[in-house]
């Protein structure tokens, strides 16, 4: 019985044995697998702060060294800004990794903030961050310390003349470049060819020059005997013609021998007989070559050359010495020329550069309308406006802040005495006026009591300032209009006839958009002419820079 009860119990022993190694081995790889598990700890610096100043937000990743680990990008911490990212330390442990990303975050408005949980992926596992509550401080500012001076009056500020000096060098070189192909092509004195320089040499001189190239020419080699004495009785017609002042070009061979003939015996032009009998030979010969087809002897034609010379020396030698009042006649022919070539040259130059300008008009016209090259050349108030230098300021308090094409002028405004016991502060800047081609103003009303302000009486206000003013048929219509920060507001705007004696009937439109809380109201006003483009793009331009504080 005894060594029954010992082998019972050995075995009972064996069988706890077991299953306590069996309950080990299966813990071993569930541990390990624990072991593995990424964390994630984030922790920031300081949890108030003052505006403008950083807070340092820390996210750490312990990991294994595989992992794939993504951290938050771009502005994913707002409402707070981001102002950096920097990578932090990076520890490696056998097969574990550490990462750390430090984020520095800033907030320029006072206020508590939420930053909102932070996305970490890792193997493509989202993991999310803890969110912190942040709190922004004003900075403090001691007035028993800090002396407190006046608002500064405005300055006079020249408008920058940038601009305008660009366009003028460009209009300046653009005028040099004309002025240079006009001086190149037209004025300029352009050196001669040999056929202007031939022409401008005395008849002799030219007659002799051209019967020395028919002598070097190839007429007689290529049997164009036609062509050589059509060239040879000219040159001594025009000789004739331009010494002699004789008609020699139209007349025939003997009217031409008769008038010769009739100088001879006036004692015009003391010629021998035997001069003038072979001067008509050679003109007979070449009558026969032109018209009925002869053909001389090579040596013949060359002989024929050789007397004209003499001819045209011989009766250069028989003309008079020219008097003093020829010479000066001459001087004065030769210097009207030389004026009529000038004149010539200088309208020409005038032409090209009068069409130069109609071609580049008529092109602008086509391309950008005859309204946009007219305003372009004579200048037009508001285009001039809409593309100046604008400027973006803050008017007024609570603040409406707004880009108008000039600064906007304080004005003072009077307030009844029943205004004053409601109004606890104004302040109103504007620029131009309700009856101009253009004008935008700006108004801001602080009240004495905390109450909403008044839309529909301040608005009947400004539309019958406008009828005062001369506007007459005025078309009223109202919607919601939204700043470019969401602060919402009434858009009151239409049209309207003016019934000034300067602006009889001119259409006119108008945009009065109000905004306002309890304790104040805030409104913009602009007017300018209807159907005035230039006008409607600077609108549009206002309207879209227009924001103001809803908090007095």
């Amino acid at each position: 019985m005894q060594s029954e009860f010992l082998h019972s119990r050995k075995q009972r022993i064996q069988g706890h044995f077991m299953s306590a190694i069996l309950g080990v081995l299966l813990l071993v790889p569930f541990s390990g697998i624990s072991q593995t598990d990424p964390k994630v700890e984030t922790k920031v610096d300081t949890l108030a702060i003052k505006i403008g100043e950083q807070i340092h937000y820390t996210i750490t990743v312990d990991a294994d060294s595989t992992a794939v680990v993504n951290f938050p990008e771009g502005q994913t911490f707002s409402p707070l800004e981001t102002v950096n990212a920097i990578i932090g330390d990076t520890i490696r442990n056998k097969d574990r990794i550490t990462l750390q990303r430090i984020y520095a975050l800033t907030q320029f408005d006072s206020g508590a903030y939420t930053i909102p949980p932070q996305i970490v992926t890792i193997n493509e596992r989202q993991i999310f961050t803890d969110s912190f509550r942040v709190k922004v401080a004003d900075v403090a500012v001691d007035t028993t310390k800090q002396k407190m001076y006046d608002i500064k009056p405005l300055i006079e500020v020249e408008r920058s003349t940038a601009d305008m000096w660009i366009t003028a060098l460009i209009i300046l070189l653009a005028l040099i470049v004309i002025g240079g192909l006009v001086y190149w092509f037209f004025i300029r004195k352009k050196p001669l060819t040999e056929e202007e320089k031939v022409a401008l040499l005395p008849p002799y001189d030219r007659a002799l020059l051209e019967l020395k190239k028919l002598e070097n020419s190839k007429y007689l080699i290529h049997d164009e005997y036609k062509q050589y004495y059509s060239e040879l009785t000219n040159i001594v017609r025009m000789y004739l013609e331009e010494d002699v002042h004789l008609s020699a070009m139209e007349s025939t061979t003997s009217e031409l021998i008769t008038k010769l003939e009739m100088l001879k015996d006036s004692g015009e032009l003391k010629l021998g007989e035997d001069t003038i009998h072979q001067f008509q030979k050679i003109l007979q010969t070449a009558d026969l070559v032109k018209f009925a087809k002869s053909k001389p002897a090579t040596s013949v034609a060359e002989q024929d050359r050789k007397l004209v010379e003499e001819i045209v020396v011989k009766t250069h030698e028989a003309l008079p010495e020219p008097t003093e009042e020829d010479l000066l006649l001459n001087e004065e022919y030769l210097a009207e020329l030389a004026k009529k070539k000038q004149r010539k040259r200088i309208y020409w130059a005038a032409a090209i550069f009068a069409g130069i300008i109609f071609l580049g008009g008529a092109f602008s016209v086509a391309y950008f309308g005859i309204k946009q090259v007219k305003d372009t050349v004579f200048g037009y108030p508001t285009k001039d406006l809409l593309e100046g230098e604008w400027v973006s300021s803050s008017y007024g308090f609570p603040p409406i802040q707004l880009e108008t094409p000039d600064v906007l002028v304080r004005q003072e405004v009077q307030l009844p005495k029943e205004a004053e016991e409601l109004i606890k502060q104004l302040q109103a800047f504007s620029y131009g006026s309700y009856v101009g081609i253009f004008s935008v103003s700006t108004s801001s009303v602080t009240y004495k009591e905390e109450s909403e302000p008044n839309f529909e009486a301040a608005i009947s206000t400004i539309l019958s300032n406008f009828e005062q003013l001369g506007l007459k048929n005025i078309i009223t219509k109202q919607e919601e209009f939204t700043t470019q920060s969401g602060v919402k507001g009434i858009k009151t705007f239409g049209t309207g006839t003016l019934e000034t004696p300067a602006q009889k009937g001119k259409k006119a439109k108008y945009n009065i958009l109000s905004f306002g809380g309890k304790g104040f109201m805030q409104q913009v006003v602009i007017t300018w002419e209807d159907g005035d483009a230039y006008a409607e793009q600077i609108v549009e331009r206002i309207l879209n820079s227009l924001d103001v504080k809803t908090q007095a």
